[in-house]
């Protein structure tokens, strides 16, 4: 018997949307500062379709002017969604193009919806002996499920594929047939579609209607059988009820018809979708859709060969052998190659050479210091610069040339080797180029090396250039060379117990791998270098970021002590209080439960417990637990504080407690983080493996946590230096707002002050609840709090919330206006800038969906004063260390965690220390506003602070 064959729709709409905002947080921005985020979405969804399933026959449909009939009926149909987000409106155009140069039909009607056309096809199709799958993550399609007719709803967040048939279709809606869906959607509602529904229907109700009556119609003509209120709703809306079931069905005959022929995978226009892919910077896509439609993914390439004629063709000529590209794989090589616009090191003419010792070294070394800029690129055995050791070094001064020095295994013979090396390193007149330099140089340290002398950073020069994107080799070599570097993983292949370290690569393939990046780097420097200056951040990459290099690698080779004992003990103590917690969360519900399956426990919160009357679902329809929906609900009831205080400790526990021990370093017995200069837009600083940034410390046991940073021993203590409140001092100084300047200037509670003014009350008469709300606000202001946000923090009602907001600007006039030039500003000029320059590009300030620019808005306001912030304490930091070598103190630097900075003091030193480290921190950057510094002492990091 022939094989059932299987027709795909996509619901393109849907799968945009949705791809857009699963990205909200992190969007894909290009070199060119266009957010394709939703085209990423959507071909990702496309391509993993094309892969798994390899369809017969497929189309994507799309919506075009909406459902008149639907909107001649009820105005108000979808008249409650936000317009569209600029990024999507963009994509589209740009999806459409790439569709049409793969040869797949797009179905757009004037007048109906993607929903209806799908419909229409499906049944069509069914009738024609198809299997159809309707891929979209649109739970109305339910509808339209039967024998042949699938929901296929994609890949998401982790979680795979979900084909949805007649039993999921019952199991979902609580339903006997799939059409009864419209039942369902038009007694519930639908909030999206701005479907009415039944007032006081909600999803338990409409299936507890659905099992009794079958239908709408069955239920207004039963009404008699309800009972209280509930009568009186249903039988008073019988017309909305209609209505809204009319407005929930999607059409099955509008004006388009299934010719299969035309809905037939067929073979794509390759070069063009190649052209489109490297106009978007889609690298790995664009892999993606070689190995796809290349002898390359042989299975799939088979069988999505153009036509079912043309596989069966193929599939008895030898199967795999033959590609979309028209018959043996060297073919298809060579068109790919042809195709591909992008070079790698098979396409351009280089001169790469390993230096042997003995005169080809002293040659070398000779031609070396002749230069005046030089890329250098380390090769070693691992990724951590403190067990890593050297396996070569690749050099290069022009584009397509460079040099290679390997190392043997006998750590004493690379001694000798980099003492060779050692006056290149050195010398302060040779400019040394690298990509994420700080690697390099803590490597070096273990050879007693220092790099000397000006020093650039491509992923640094880069990070300035364009904060949004991603900043590795790979990414700048595409995007701004054109250009594909081998891949670590064709060397030593992918992780796992058969991964080769780099000693074991030949040495032929090591040279052609190192020197590759070192020329590449070198390339890229040169491309950078007029751009910083366009984008006038070149001072502040060469006087704070570059500087700050070299701090942050002393500052992660130095580490910091840990009391290991110190951490078992809590650890227990934790379990202790983690296992109490439980036995009151089960007693409070009555049954033992696993708290930490959202499910679970937001069964028993919200059906058994039944705290609140409407509970918030997830998409996915179940009761979300999510943290600020629990916070909420805490000062009410005591389970869920008790839930929220069991997740608290459990996470500090697994993340900090019992993590920190297995981060010691066992070659220096310290832990040692790793800061990141080029992840937050706004400048600051993030901290890595471990995070010692993000230690609680609102909670007693989150405190708990810093007492186990001790210092080196007992002829050292811990120094903590706090910056107070510097982000409201800068938005003082930078707002020129004279009452918030005299306050800071007369050294005032900032927070008692802004109480006595907006609560009109003498200063000594502010009580700790006035102050408590005005802390709120001056800290809330900067991140744009609104009053719905303050009235959550507070125990202030919405109203409330809102007159203090009033108030306060009513007592702050400057700060207002201030507020909004820097919006103004960034609606002119695409960006805002701190104190030292530092820009944060808006692409979305001028957008037209109302939750996106407002959300721009507020990043135009918050990005100047934190990264002011954090351009402040960099400057410190510099300035400090230089202080600290100069007089070469014993006293070192070992952490900063945002406004906060630790070191490690010398007991000696002291009070010395304390004055130069005052000193330094407040005199980093002038303002009208004196910055202010705390300094503590303890035997550990919680005394300190």
């Amino acid at each position: 018997m022939a094989e059932q064959k299987r027709l795909f729709l996509l619901d393109a709409y849907a799968l945009i949307f949705r791809g857009y905002y699963a990205l909200i947080k992190n969007p894909r921005i290009n070199s060119k500062g266009m957010d394709t985020s939703a085209i990423m979405g959507f071909m990702n969804s496309l391509l993993d379709v094309i892969r798994r399933e390899k369809p017969d026959h497929l189309a994507v449909c799309f919506d075009k002017g909406g459902s008149t009939e639907r909107t001649e009926l009820f105005p108000e149909y979808k008249a409650n969604r936000s317009e569209t987000p600029d990024a999507i409106r963009i994509a589209i155009p740009y999806i459409q193009d790439i569709l049409k140069a793969m040869h797949i039909p797009v179905v757009v009607l004037e007048g109906w919806e993607a929903d209806d056309i799908i419909g229409t096809l499906a049944k069509q199709a069914e009738k024609e002996d198809y299997k159809v799958f309707m891929v979209t993550p649109d739970k109305d399609f339910g509808q339209l499920v039967s024998e042949n007719i699938f929901m296929y709803r994609p890949a998401r967040m982790g979680n795979g594929i979900e084909i949805w048939g007649i039993p999921e279709i019952q199991k979902r809606f609580g339903v006997e047939r799939p059409e009864q869906v419209i039942d369902y959607l038009g007694m519930m509602g639908d909030a999206s579609d701005n479907i009415p529904g039944l007032p006081g229907v909600g999803e338990k109700t409409a299936k507890k209607f659905l099992e009794e009556f079958g239908t709408m119609e069955n239920l207004l003509a039963n009404t008699d059988k309800l009972k209280g209120k509930m009568k009186e709703k249903v039988a008073e809306n019988a017309e909305l009820g209609l209505l809204s079931k009319k407005l929930a069905t999607i059409c099955i005959d509008c004006d388009v018809t299934f010719n299969a022929k035309d809905y037939e995978l067929s073979t794509p226009d390759a070069e063009k979708v190649q052209i489109l892919f490297e106009e978007l910077e889609f690298r790995r896509l664009k892999d993606q859709f070689l190995k796809l439609f290349s002898g390359e993914d042989t299975e799939t390439a088979t069988q999505v060969t153009s036509t079912p004629t043309a596989r069966a063709q193929v599939k008895e000529a030898g199967g795999g052998q033959f590609s979309l590209f028209g018959g043996d794989p060297n073919t298809a090589a060579e068109t790919i190659q042809e195709y591909s616009s992008r070079k790698t090191i098979k396409d351009v003419s280089h001169v790469y050479q390993s230096i042997a010792p003995g005169m080809g070294m002293t040659l070398f070394l000779k031609n070396l210091l002749q230069q005046t800029s030089v890329c250098f690129d380390t090769e070693t055995t691992g990724l951590d610069p403190l067990t890593a050791e050297l396996v070569g070094i690749a050099f290069s001064w022009e584009a397509f040339k460079g040099y290679y020095i390997p190392f043997p295994e006998d750590q004493s013979e690379v001694q000798k080797i980099i003492e060779e090396l050692r006056p290149f390193f050195e010398n302060e007149a040779i400019e040394k180029i690298g990509q994420n330099l700080k690697y390099d140089i803590k490597v070096l340290d273990k050879y007693k090396v220092s790099v000397k002398g000006k020093c650039f950073d491509t992923m640094l020069a880069h990070y300035l250039i364009n904060p949004d994107m991603r900043h590795n080799m790979e990414v700048l070599a595409e995007t701004y060379l054109n250009y594909t570097p081998v891949s670590i993983t064709e060397l030593i292949g992918k992780k796992g117990k058969n991964q080769l370290n780099m000693r074991e690569v030949p040495l032929e393939k090591q040279t052609e791998y190192a020197v590759e990046d070192a020329d590449v780097t070198f390339q890229l420097a040169q491309h950078f270098k007029p751009e910083l200056t366009e984008a006038k951040t070149e001072d502040l990459f060469n006087n704070i970021e570059i500087p700050l290099l070299h701090v942050l690698a002393d500052m992660e080779l130095e580490g910091i002590n840990l009391d290991e004992k110190f951490l078992n003990s809590l650890s227990e103590d934790l379990n202790n209080d983690i296992k109490n917690l439980e036995t009151n969360i089960y007693e409070q519900a009555g049954e033992e439960f696993n708290i930490a399956s959202p499910k679970q426990l937001g069964d028993i919160l919200f059906d058994k417990l039944k705290l609140i009357a409407k509970p918030k679902k997830t998409k996915t329809g179940q009761y979300s637990t999510a943290e600020d929906v629990l916070s909420y609900l805490a000062k009410d009831h005591d389970i869920i504080k008790n839930v929220l205080e069991y997740r608290g400790l459990s996470k500090l526990k697994s993340t900090y407690v019992d993590a920190l021990p297995d981060q010691v370093a066992p070659s220096t017995g310290r832990v040692h983080t790793d800061y990141m200069q080029t992840v937050a837009a706004t400048g600051r600083l993030s901290s890595n493996n471990p995070n010692l940034q993000n230690i609680p410390i609102r909670t007693e046991r989150g405190r708990q946590v810093r007492k186990a940073f001790v210092p080196r021993d007992e002829n050292y203590t811990l120094l903590a230096a706090d910056y107070s409140q510097i982000e409201l001092r800068i938005i003082a100084a930078l707002s020129e707002e004279t009452t918030m300047i005299e306050a800071f200037k007369n050294g005032e509670d900032i927070h008692a002050s802004t109480a006595s003014k907006v609560f009109n009350v003498p200063i000594d008469q502010v009580t700790r609840e006035q102050r408590s709300n005005a802390k709120t606000v001056n800290f809330g202001i900067i991140y744009g709090v609104s009053a719905f946000g303050l009235s959550n923090q507070t125990d202030l009602s919405r109203a409330e919330s809102k007159d203090l907001i009033d108030t306060y600007y009513k007592t702050y006039p400057k700060l207002r206006n201030y507020m909004s030039e820097l919006v103004d500003f960034a609606r002119d000029n695409g960006y805002v800038q701190t104190v030292l320059g530092r820009r944060r590009y808006l692409k979305d300030i001028n957008g037209s969906n109302a939750i996106v620019r407002g959300a721009a808005e507020r990043n135009a306001v918050n990005a100047p004063i934190q990264g002011s912030a954090a351009d402040i304490i960099k400057i410190a930091m510099i300035n400090i260390h230089k202080k600290l070598v100069a007089g070469s103190y014993k006293t070192k630097m070992l952490l900063q965690v945002h406004d906060e900075l630790v070191f490690d003091v010398y007991k000696p030193e002291l009070e010395e220390m304390k004055t130069l480290i005052k000193a330094e921190m407040e005199n980093a950057y002038i303002l009208s506003v004196p910055l202010d510094v705390e300094i503590g002492v303890g035997e550990n990091w919680l005394e300190a602070h």
